[in-house]
Protein backbone atom coordinates (compact mmCIF):
# COMPACT_ATOMS: atom_id res chain seq x y z
CA UNK A 1 0.00 0.00 0.00
CA UNK A 2 1.17 3.09 -0.52
CA UNK A 3 1.77 5.80 2.06
CA UNK A 4 -1.30 8.31 2.58
CA UNK A 5 -0.22 11.88 3.41
CA UNK A 6 -2.20 14.60 5.30
CA UNK A 7 -1.72 18.11 4.95
CA UNK A 8 0.19 18.32 8.63
CA UNK A 9 2.05 15.17 8.04
CA UNK A 10 5.39 16.89 7.79
CA UNK A 11 8.44 15.56 10.12
CA UNK A 12 10.52 18.78 10.48
CA UNK A 13 14.14 18.43 9.32
CA UNK A 14 15.41 19.33 12.77
CA UNK A 15 13.65 18.23 16.03
CA UNK A 16 12.98 21.84 18.33
CA UNK A 17 14.43 21.90 22.03
CA UNK A 18 12.19 20.55 24.66
CA UNK A 19 11.02 23.73 26.94
CA UNK A 20 11.45 23.35 30.31
CA UNK A 21 7.89 22.80 32.01
CA UNK A 22 6.40 26.20 33.29
CA UNK A 23 6.21 24.43 37.03
CA UNK A 24 9.54 22.73 37.13
CA UNK A 25 10.52 25.08 39.90
CA UNK A 26 8.09 23.35 41.95
CA UNK A 27 9.76 19.63 40.59
CA UNK A 28 13.02 20.12 41.12
CA UNK A 29 15.61 21.93 43.53
CA UNK A 30 17.85 23.05 40.80
CA UNK A 31 17.94 25.42 38.27
CA UNK A 32 16.26 24.91 34.79
CA UNK A 33 18.28 24.05 31.93
CA UNK A 34 19.39 26.14 28.85
CA UNK A 35 17.94 24.93 26.08
CA UNK A 36 19.82 22.16 25.05
CA UNK A 37 17.91 19.52 23.63
CA UNK A 38 15.97 17.24 25.63
CA UNK A 39 18.55 13.92 24.72
CA UNK A 40 16.95 11.82 22.65
CA UNK A 41 18.17 8.59 24.26
CA UNK A 42 15.62 6.26 26.31
CA UNK A 43 16.38 6.26 29.97
CA UNK A 44 14.49 4.21 32.68
CA UNK A 45 14.23 6.23 35.40
CA UNK A 46 12.66 4.86 38.75
CA UNK A 47 10.10 6.81 39.92
CA UNK A 48 9.61 9.11 43.56
CA UNK A 49 6.40 9.08 45.78
CA UNK A 50 3.54 10.10 44.96
CA UNK A 51 3.95 14.54 44.84
CA UNK A 52 1.77 16.91 46.86
CA UNK A 53 -0.88 18.72 45.24
CA UNK A 54 0.37 22.47 43.85
CA UNK A 55 -1.87 24.89 41.87
CA UNK A 56 -1.76 24.09 38.22
CA UNK A 57 0.14 26.67 36.01
CA UNK A 58 -1.96 29.39 34.45
CA UNK A 59 0.66 29.85 31.11
CA UNK A 60 -0.28 26.35 29.54
CA UNK A 61 0.20 25.79 25.95
CA UNK A 62 -2.86 23.80 25.50
CA UNK A 63 -5.55 25.30 28.01
CA UNK A 64 -6.57 28.24 29.71
CA UNK A 65 -7.42 27.01 32.78
CA UNK A 66 -6.38 24.02 35.07
CA UNK A 67 -7.49 20.86 34.85
CA UNK A 68 -9.37 19.91 37.62
CA UNK A 69 -9.21 15.87 37.70
CA UNK A 70 -12.39 14.56 40.20
CA UNK A 71 -12.54 17.37 41.83
CA UNK A 72 -9.16 17.85 43.30
CA UNK A 73 -5.91 20.28 41.56
CA UNK A 74 -4.78 18.66 38.27
CA UNK A 75 -1.06 19.87 38.88
CA UNK A 76 0.79 17.31 41.23
CA UNK A 77 4.41 18.22 39.64
CA UNK A 78 4.87 19.73 43.32
CA UNK A 79 7.60 18.41 45.42
CA UNK A 80 11.46 18.19 45.00
CA UNK A 81 13.40 15.35 44.25
CA UNK A 82 13.57 13.45 47.49
CA UNK A 83 11.12 15.38 49.53
CA UNK A 84 8.35 13.01 51.26
CA UNK A 85 5.32 12.49 49.58
CA UNK A 86 2.58 14.25 51.15
CA UNK A 87 -0.42 11.55 52.10
CA UNK A 88 -3.53 12.48 50.83
CA UNK A 89 -6.83 11.82 52.14
CA UNK A 90 -9.68 10.27 49.48
CA UNK A 91 -13.00 12.47 49.59
CA UNK A 92 -15.94 10.75 50.54
CA UNK A 93 -17.60 10.97 47.01
CA UNK A 94 -15.82 12.51 43.50
CA UNK A 95 -17.54 14.10 40.35
CA UNK A 96 -17.37 11.53 37.59
CA UNK A 97 -18.84 13.99 35.19
CA UNK A 98 -15.40 14.83 33.88
CA UNK A 99 -11.95 12.91 33.49
CA UNK A 100 -10.41 16.31 33.94
CA UNK A 101 -10.91 19.67 33.76
CA UNK A 102 -9.33 20.16 30.62
CA UNK A 103 -8.62 17.86 27.20
CA UNK A 104 -7.09 14.40 27.54
CA UNK A 105 -4.04 13.17 25.22
CA UNK A 106 -4.41 9.42 25.51
CA UNK A 107 -1.51 6.92 23.98
CA UNK A 108 -2.59 3.76 23.17
CA UNK A 109 0.26 1.08 22.24
CA UNK A 110 -1.42 -2.23 20.51
CA UNK A 111 0.12 -4.65 18.94
CA UNK A 112 -0.28 -5.44 15.28
CA UNK A 113 0.37 -7.03 11.33
CA UNK A 114 0.57 -3.74 9.06
CA UNK A 115 -0.71 -4.17 5.91
CA UNK A 116 -1.06 -0.92 4.63
CA UNK A 117 -2.00 2.17 7.25
CA UNK A 118 -1.67 4.94 6.79
CA UNK A 119 1.61 6.22 6.73
CA UNK A 120 3.29 2.59 7.28
CA UNK A 121 4.74 0.64 4.49
CA UNK A 122 2.91 -2.43 3.84
CA UNK A 123 5.74 -4.38 4.72
CA UNK A 124 5.77 -3.40 8.03
CA UNK A 125 4.13 -4.81 11.18
CA UNK A 126 2.93 -3.44 14.48
CA UNK A 127 3.36 -4.56 17.91
CA UNK A 128 1.15 -4.64 21.01
CA UNK A 129 2.79 -3.01 24.06
CA UNK A 130 1.09 -5.60 26.08
CA UNK A 131 3.62 -8.17 27.11
CA UNK A 132 3.05 -11.71 28.60
CA UNK A 133 5.10 -11.08 31.59
CA UNK A 134 4.55 -11.95 35.58
CA UNK A 135 3.99 -9.02 38.01
CA UNK A 136 6.92 -10.21 39.30
CA UNK A 137 9.39 -9.26 36.51
CA UNK A 138 7.52 -5.91 36.66
CA UNK A 139 9.39 -4.16 39.22
CA UNK A 140 10.65 -1.14 38.95
CA UNK A 141 13.16 1.41 40.80
CA UNK A 142 11.20 2.94 43.89
CA UNK A 143 12.48 6.99 43.37
CA UNK A 144 13.97 9.13 40.65
CA UNK A 145 17.64 8.89 40.16
CA UNK A 146 19.12 12.11 39.60
CA UNK A 147 23.24 11.23 40.12
CA UNK A 148 24.17 14.84 38.88
CA UNK A 149 21.17 17.39 40.23
CA UNK A 150 23.44 20.43 38.91
CA UNK A 151 22.76 18.80 35.06
CA UNK A 152 18.93 17.44 35.42
CA UNK A 153 16.79 18.28 32.12
CA UNK A 154 13.44 18.61 30.89
CA UNK A 155 12.73 14.84 30.32
CA UNK A 156 13.90 14.77 34.18
CA UNK A 157 11.45 17.08 35.51
CA UNK A 158 8.92 15.38 33.32
CA UNK A 159 9.67 11.84 34.42
CA UNK A 160 9.37 13.14 38.23
CA UNK A 161 5.99 14.94 37.50
CA UNK A 162 4.35 11.88 35.35
CA UNK A 163 5.74 8.70 36.90
CA UNK A 164 3.27 9.01 40.29
CA UNK A 165 0.60 8.97 37.37
CA UNK A 166 1.32 5.64 35.65
CA UNK A 167 1.06 2.10 36.71
CA UNK A 168 1.92 -1.28 35.45
CA UNK A 169 -0.96 -3.55 34.48
CA UNK A 170 -1.12 -7.57 35.20
CA UNK A 171 -4.40 -9.49 33.44
CA UNK A 172 -4.48 -12.88 33.72
CA UNK A 173 -7.52 -15.87 32.97
CA UNK A 174 -6.37 -19.48 33.21
CA UNK A 175 -3.33 -20.19 31.46
CA UNK A 176 -2.81 -16.64 29.95
CA UNK A 177 -1.47 -13.50 30.77
CA UNK A 178 0.17 -10.37 30.36
CA UNK A 179 1.47 -6.75 31.04
CA UNK A 180 0.73 -3.63 29.77
CA UNK A 181 -0.12 -0.05 31.05
CA UNK A 182 -2.35 2.67 32.35
CA UNK A 183 -2.84 5.78 33.50
CA UNK A 184 -4.09 6.89 37.10
CA UNK A 185 -7.83 9.15 36.77
CA UNK A 186 -8.41 10.03 40.17
CA UNK A 187 -6.66 9.54 43.93
CA UNK A 188 -9.02 7.03 44.38
CA UNK A 189 -8.48 4.66 41.69
CA UNK A 190 -10.03 5.00 38.58
CA UNK A 191 -7.38 4.24 35.72
CA UNK A 192 -7.79 4.04 31.99
CA UNK A 193 -5.82 1.42 29.75
CA UNK A 194 -6.19 0.03 26.74
CA UNK A 195 -9.54 -3.09 26.17
CA UNK A 196 -7.01 -5.10 24.57
CA UNK A 197 -4.40 -4.83 28.22
CA UNK A 198 -7.78 -5.97 30.67
CA UNK A 199 -9.88 -8.23 28.10
CA UNK A 200 -6.47 -10.06 26.51
CA UNK A 201 -7.86 -9.26 23.87
CA UNK A 202 -11.60 -10.31 24.33
CA UNK A 203 -10.18 -13.80 25.33
CA UNK A 204 -11.90 -13.06 28.43
CA UNK A 205 -14.15 -10.77 30.29
CA UNK A 206 -13.72 -11.91 33.97
CA UNK A 207 -9.76 -11.80 34.40
CA UNK A 208 -8.01 -11.75 37.19
CA UNK A 209 -5.85 -7.77 37.83
CA UNK A 210 -3.18 -6.67 39.63
CA UNK A 211 -1.79 -3.17 39.18
CA UNK A 212 1.08 -1.98 40.85
CA UNK A 213 2.02 1.98 41.16
CA UNK A 214 5.13 3.01 40.65
CA UNK A 215 6.30 3.10 44.47
CA UNK A 216 5.53 -0.10 44.50
CA UNK A 217 2.13 -0.35 45.90
CA UNK A 218 0.10 -3.17 44.59
CA UNK A 219 -3.56 -3.03 44.01
CA UNK A 220 -6.54 -5.42 42.91
CA UNK A 221 -8.66 -4.25 40.71
CA UNK A 222 -12.15 -4.48 38.91
CA UNK A 223 -13.10 -3.48 35.10
CA UNK A 224 -15.45 -0.49 35.25
CA UNK A 225 -16.66 -0.81 31.33
CA UNK A 226 -14.47 -1.11 28.27
CA UNK A 227 -15.02 0.41 24.78
CA UNK A 228 -13.33 -2.26 22.18
CA UNK A 229 -14.14 0.14 19.51
CA UNK A 230 -11.56 3.08 19.95
CA UNK A 231 -9.93 -0.03 22.45
CA UNK A 232 -10.45 1.73 25.62
CA UNK A 233 -11.14 0.54 28.92
CA UNK A 234 -11.12 1.90 32.79
CA UNK A 235 -10.52 0.09 35.57
CA UNK A 236 -11.34 0.56 39.63
CA UNK A 237 -8.28 -0.26 42.02
CA UNK A 238 -9.60 -1.50 44.89
CA UNK A 239 -9.17 0.29 48.29
CA UNK A 240 -7.05 3.07 46.67
CA UNK A 241 -6.81 6.56 48.35
CA UNK A 242 -3.98 9.18 47.87
CA UNK A 243 -3.15 8.61 43.85
CA UNK A 244 -1.70 10.88 41.80
CA UNK A 245 -3.74 11.30 38.74
CA UNK A 246 -2.49 12.62 35.07
CA UNK A 247 -2.74 16.15 34.01
CA UNK A 248 -4.46 16.16 30.58
CA UNK A 249 -3.79 18.61 27.68
CA UNK A 250 -5.67 19.18 24.59
CA UNK A 251 -4.14 16.85 21.80
CA UNK A 252 -6.13 19.43 18.86
CA UNK A 253 -3.81 21.98 19.69
CA UNK A 254 -0.42 19.56 18.99
CA UNK A 255 1.80 20.61 16.43
CA UNK A 256 4.03 18.08 14.13
CA UNK A 257 7.64 18.47 15.81
CA UNK A 258 6.21 19.41 19.28
CA UNK A 259 8.14 16.70 22.02
CA UNK A 260 6.80 14.18 23.35
CA UNK A 261 7.75 11.38 26.21
CA UNK A 262 6.19 7.92 26.38
CA UNK A 263 5.92 6.61 29.95
CA UNK A 264 5.02 2.73 30.95
CA UNK A 265 6.03 -0.56 31.54
CA UNK A 266 8.06 -1.70 27.28
CA UNK A 267 8.39 -5.61 28.15
CA UNK A 268 7.33 -5.41 31.92
CA UNK A 269 10.23 -2.86 32.93
CA UNK A 270 7.59 -0.13 34.98
CA UNK A 271 8.74 2.99 35.05
CA UNK A 272 10.41 3.46 31.51
CA UNK A 273 11.11 7.40 30.29
CA UNK A 274 11.71 7.48 25.87
CA UNK A 275 11.16 11.05 24.60
CA UNK A 276 10.86 11.63 21.33
CA UNK A 277 8.53 14.15 18.96
CA UNK A 278 5.19 13.96 17.40
CA UNK A 279 5.46 12.93 14.05
CA UNK A 280 1.82 13.27 12.39
CA UNK A 281 -1.19 14.02 13.78
CA UNK A 282 -4.51 12.94 12.19
CA UNK A 283 -3.53 8.88 10.67
CA UNK A 284 -5.76 6.56 10.52
CA UNK A 285 -5.03 2.73 11.77
CA UNK A 286 -7.12 -0.51 11.35
CA UNK A 287 -6.69 -2.89 14.07
CA UNK A 288 -8.00 -6.44 13.84
CA UNK A 289 -9.71 -7.31 17.21
CA UNK A 290 -11.26 -10.19 19.02
CA UNK A 291 -12.84 -7.92 21.34
CA UNK A 292 -15.02 -5.60 18.87
CA UNK A 293 -18.67 -6.63 18.03
CA UNK A 294 -18.81 -8.69 14.95
CA UNK A 295 -20.41 -6.21 12.24
CA UNK A 296 -23.92 -7.88 11.58
CA UNK A 297 -24.96 -7.05 8.18
CA UNK A 298 -27.10 -3.42 7.18
CA UNK A 299 -26.64 -0.69 8.94
CA UNK A 300 -23.72 -2.08 11.04
CA UNK A 301 -21.81 -2.49 8.14
CA UNK A 302 -21.61 0.95 7.49
CA UNK A 303 -18.42 3.21 7.12
CA UNK A 304 -16.69 0.18 8.15
CA UNK A 305 -13.20 -0.23 8.23
CA UNK A 306 -11.61 -2.51 4.68
CA UNK A 307 -9.70 -1.66 1.99
CA UNK A 308 -5.97 -2.05 4.04
CA UNK A 309 -4.83 -5.07 5.48
CA UNK A 310 -5.50 -4.41 9.25
CA UNK A 311 -2.93 -4.79 11.80
CA UNK A 312 -3.22 -7.38 14.47
CA UNK A 313 -2.51 -7.35 18.58
CA UNK A 314 0.83 -8.60 19.44
CA UNK A 315 0.91 -9.90 22.98
CA UNK A 316 4.60 -10.31 22.63
CA UNK A 317 6.33 -13.10 24.43
CA UNK A 318 4.86 -16.41 25.85
CA UNK A 319 1.51 -15.02 25.57
CA UNK A 320 -1.09 -17.70 24.50
CA UNK A 321 -2.55 -16.10 20.92
CA UNK A 322 -6.03 -14.85 21.56
CA UNK A 323 -8.71 -16.32 19.27
CA UNK A 324 -8.76 -15.09 15.39
CA UNK A 325 -10.22 -12.05 15.13
CA UNK A 326 -13.33 -11.65 13.47
CA UNK A 327 -13.60 -7.71 13.05
CA UNK A 328 -11.73 -4.82 12.76
CA UNK A 329 -11.81 -1.30 13.81
CA UNK A 330 -10.43 2.33 12.76
CA UNK A 331 -9.00 4.43 14.72
CA UNK A 332 -7.48 8.13 14.77
CA UNK A 333 -3.97 8.02 15.98
CA UNK A 334 -1.32 10.43 17.10
CA UNK A 335 1.96 9.32 15.46
CA UNK A 336 5.48 9.71 17.57
CA UNK A 337 9.14 8.58 17.17
CA UNK A 338 9.19 8.10 21.02
CA UNK A 339 10.67 4.21 21.59
CA UNK A 340 7.02 2.60 22.36
CA UNK A 341 7.36 -1.09 22.85
CA UNK A 342 5.49 -4.49 23.94
CA UNK A 343 4.40 -3.76 27.42
CA UNK A 344 3.21 -0.03 26.32
CA UNK A 345 -0.16 -0.62 25.94
CA UNK A 346 -2.28 1.66 27.96
CA UNK A 347 0.68 3.77 29.27
CA UNK A 348 0.83 7.65 28.83
CA UNK A 349 1.98 10.07 26.00
CA UNK A 350 2.50 13.17 27.42
CA UNK A 351 3.87 16.44 26.41
CA UNK A 352 6.62 19.16 27.07
CA UNK A 353 5.27 20.03 30.44
CA UNK A 354 4.37 16.24 31.73
CA UNK A 355 0.82 16.32 29.98
CA UNK A 356 -1.12 13.71 28.85
CA UNK A 357 -1.59 13.92 24.79
CA UNK A 358 -2.31 10.26 24.15
CA UNK A 359 -2.78 6.59 25.09
CA UNK A 360 0.08 4.10 23.55
CA UNK A 361 -2.02 1.60 21.59
CA UNK A 362 0.39 0.29 18.36
CA UNK A 363 3.64 0.11 17.09
CA UNK A 364 5.51 -0.84 13.58
CA UNK A 365 8.04 -2.98 13.03
CA UNK A 366 9.68 -3.42 10.23
CA UNK A 367 9.95 -6.85 7.76
CA UNK A 368 6.98 -9.38 8.74
CA UNK A 369 5.03 -9.95 11.74
CA UNK A 370 7.86 -10.61 14.36
CA UNK A 371 7.93 -7.40 16.77
CA UNK A 372 10.47 -8.87 18.71
CA UNK A 373 12.78 -5.89 17.19
CA UNK A 374 10.82 -3.64 18.97
CA UNK A 375 10.75 -0.02 18.00
CA UNK A 376 11.34 1.62 15.25
CA UNK A 377 10.27 5.06 15.80
CA UNK A 378 6.93 4.27 14.54
CA UNK A 379 4.25 4.60 17.59
CA UNK A 380 0.64 5.42 17.47
CA UNK A 381 -1.02 6.65 20.69
CA UNK A 382 -4.54 7.39 20.78
CA UNK A 383 -5.82 11.45 20.94
CA UNK A 384 -6.19 12.98 24.15
CA UNK A 385 -9.57 14.22 23.27
CA UNK A 386 -11.21 10.67 22.03
CA UNK A 387 -9.62 9.29 25.55
CA UNK A 388 -10.76 11.91 27.86
CA UNK A 389 -14.93 11.41 26.41
CA UNK A 390 -14.66 7.81 26.29
CA UNK A 391 -13.50 7.66 29.51
CA UNK A 392 -16.25 10.12 31.16
CA UNK A 393 -18.78 8.06 29.68
CA UNK A 394 -17.07 4.44 30.79
CA UNK A 395 -17.27 6.54 34.60
CA UNK A 396 -21.04 7.70 33.85
CA UNK A 397 -22.62 4.94 32.06
CA UNK A 398 -20.15 1.68 32.24
CA UNK A 399 -20.00 2.48 28.29
CA UNK A 400 -19.25 5.01 25.47
CA UNK A 401 -21.00 5.67 22.23
CA UNK A 402 -19.90 6.43 18.98
CA UNK A 403 -20.82 7.79 15.79
CA UNK A 404 -22.83 6.20 12.85
CA UNK A 405 -23.19 8.11 9.88
CA UNK A 406 -25.69 6.01 7.95
CA UNK A 407 -24.09 4.88 5.07
CA UNK A 408 -21.92 2.56 3.23
CA UNK A 409 -18.41 3.39 1.69
CA UNK A 410 -15.75 2.59 -0.13
CA UNK A 411 -12.15 4.12 -1.14
CA UNK A 412 -12.90 6.64 -4.04
CA UNK A 413 -9.44 6.36 -5.03
CA UNK A 414 -10.31 2.66 -6.14
CA UNK A 415 -13.26 3.10 -7.87
CA UNK A 416 -13.32 2.53 -11.91
CA UNK A 417 -11.99 6.42 -13.69
CA UNK A 418 -11.25 7.50 -10.35
CA UNK A 419 -9.83 11.05 -10.87
CA UNK A 420 -9.31 11.58 -6.39
CA UNK A 421 -9.04 10.08 -3.09
CA UNK A 422 -11.64 10.22 -0.49
CA UNK A 423 -14.23 8.14 0.98
CA UNK A 424 -17.18 7.22 -1.75
CA UNK A 425 -20.75 6.91 -0.47
CA UNK A 426 -21.84 3.90 -2.45
CA UNK A 427 -25.46 3.56 -0.86
CA UNK A 428 -26.88 6.08 1.81
CA UNK A 429 -29.54 4.64 4.41
CA UNK A 430 -32.73 5.55 4.44
CA UNK A 431 -33.88 7.82 7.37
CA UNK A 432 -30.20 7.93 8.55
CA UNK A 433 -27.83 11.17 9.65
CA UNK A 434 -25.95 11.25 5.62
CA UNK A 435 -29.56 10.89 4.13
CA UNK A 436 -30.90 13.30 6.41
CA UNK A 437 -27.61 15.80 5.50
CA UNK A 438 -28.63 15.37 1.73
CA UNK A 439 -25.95 13.72 0.75
CA UNK A 440 -26.46 10.88 -2.27
CA UNK A 441 -24.60 8.01 -3.48
CA UNK A 442 -21.90 8.60 -5.27
CA UNK A 443 -20.79 11.62 -3.49
CA UNK A 444 -16.67 11.59 -1.95
CA UNK A 445 -16.23 12.49 1.38
CA UNK A 446 -12.97 14.86 1.11
CA UNK A 447 -12.95 16.27 4.59
CA UNK A 448 -14.86 15.48 8.11
CA UNK A 449 -14.58 18.60 10.17
CA UNK A 450 -11.55 19.73 8.23
CA UNK A 451 -9.41 16.71 8.63
CA UNK A 452 -8.11 15.44 5.39
CA UNK A 453 -9.93 12.05 4.16
CA UNK A 454 -8.52 9.73 1.93
CA UNK A 455 -10.03 6.85 2.08
CA UNK A 456 -13.04 5.32 3.97
CA UNK A 457 -10.84 3.83 6.88
CA UNK A 458 -9.99 7.82 7.97
CA UNK A 459 -13.43 8.31 7.71
CA UNK A 460 -14.66 5.34 9.76
CA UNK A 461 -11.75 6.40 12.38
CA UNK A 462 -13.27 10.09 12.57
CA UNK A 463 -16.81 9.21 12.41
CA UNK A 464 -16.36 6.87 15.57
CA UNK A 465 -14.11 9.32 17.31
CA UNK A 466 -17.03 11.57 18.41
CA UNK A 467 -19.93 10.23 20.31
CA UNK A 468 -23.60 9.71 19.08
CA UNK A 469 -25.09 12.88 18.42
CA UNK A 470 -22.69 14.95 17.54
CA UNK A 471 -22.44 17.47 14.46
CA UNK A 472 -19.95 17.31 12.09
CA UNK A 473 -19.30 19.14 9.33
CA UNK A 474 -18.40 17.07 5.72
CA UNK A 475 -17.11 18.11 2.36
CA UNK A 476 -17.54 16.34 -0.60
CA UNK A 477 -17.70 16.21 -4.33
CA UNK A 478 -20.56 16.39 -6.47
CA UNK A 479 -20.32 16.01 -9.99
CA UNK A 480 -17.07 17.23 -9.71
CA UNK A 481 -18.30 20.36 -7.55
CA UNK A 482 -16.94 20.56 -4.13
CA UNK A 483 -19.95 20.97 -1.51
CA UNK A 484 -20.60 21.38 2.00
CA UNK A 485 -23.27 19.97 4.91
CA UNK A 486 -23.54 19.84 8.58
CA UNK A 487 -24.34 16.33 10.05
CA UNK A 488 -25.64 14.84 13.22
CA UNK A 489 -24.19 11.33 13.62
CA UNK A 490 -26.94 8.55 14.63
CA UNK A 491 -25.30 5.97 17.19
CA UNK A 492 -23.68 2.79 16.07
CA UNK A 493 -25.18 -0.53 18.03
CA UNK A 494 -22.50 -2.60 20.07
Amino acid sequence: MSDQNFPDDRTPDARSDAEQPADHARTSPVSAPDAAATPRADATIPPRPPLPGAPADAGSAFHTQPTQPYGQPASHAGAAFGQPAATTTAPESHDRSRVGGGKIAAILVAAALVGGAAGVGGAAAVGSSFVSAPASQSSGPSSITVNNPDSVNATTAIATKVLPSVVTISASAGTSGGTGSGVILSDDGYVLTNTHVVTLDGATGDPKLSVTTSDGRVYAATIVGTDPIYDLAVIKLTDASGLTPIEFADSSKLNVGDATVAVGAPLGLSNTVTTGIVSALNRSIQIASSAAPESEGGSQQEETPGGRTPFEFDFGQGQQTPSQPKSSIAISVIQTDAAINPGNSGGALVDGKGRLIGINVAIASAGGASTEAGSIGVGFAIPSTVAERVANEIIDNGSATHGLLGATVGDAASAPGATRAGALINEVTSGGAAASAGLRNGDIVTQFNGIAITDQVDLTAQVRALAAGSEAKLTYVRDGREQTATVTLGQLQQ
